[in-house]
């Protein structure tokens, strides 16, 4: 029965894909790894490195303006936001994240282009140190893997009209 069914999948192969990363320089010791968690599994994977481009940012905040301006422009098949927010002793990471994170699936839905959301959010800095490559795998790697099979399903996916 369900062999009947036309199912669209994307598959992990970047090439061909263009990506435009935008990194956050705020807790930069983190997001440089994510980075290169990020180019590292796009071209595993297949991208031509000429085909992978990015843009810093002063914070975290500041990554969706950016993200709809790489979107719009056009010239990626998926973008992918890297930053490192790291709860104080305030609300504010808690602020930063929400407007970071309904920002990034406002630009992904106004565009039609996957935004992925590779930003890592935690407690503190010995998480931040797991999930940007020490123990628990590196963030920008799993959203670099996720933005070319997004990329590659949007490829495949019929036309809007």
């Amino acid at each position: 029965m369900t062999s009947e069914i036309k199912a669209y999948e994307g598959s992990l192969s970047a090439k061909g894909l263009r990506f435009g990363l935008v990194c956050a320089r705020f807790n930069d010791f983190f997001v440089s790894k994510l980075l290169g968690g990020a180019v590292d599994c796009l071209l595993r994977h297949g991208a031509a490195a000429k085909d992978i481009e990015s843009a810093w940012v002063p914070g975290s905040y500041e990554i969706p303006l950016v993200a709809q301006r790489l979107a719009a422009s056009g010239r990626y098949d998926a973008v992918i936001a890297l930053g490192v927010v790291i709860q104080g002793s305030t609300a504010h990471a808690n602020y930063v994240n929400a407007e970071v994170s309904k920002g990034l699936a406002q630009v992904s839905l106004a565009s039609g282009i996957p935004v992925i959301y590779g930003v890592v959010t935690t407690e503190n800095i010995e998480q931040a140190i797991e999930r940007s490559g020490c123990k628990a795998g590196n963030r920008g790697a799993t959203a670099a893997e996720s933005a070319i099979e997004m990329a590659d399903l949007m490829r495949k996916l019929p036309e809007a009209k």
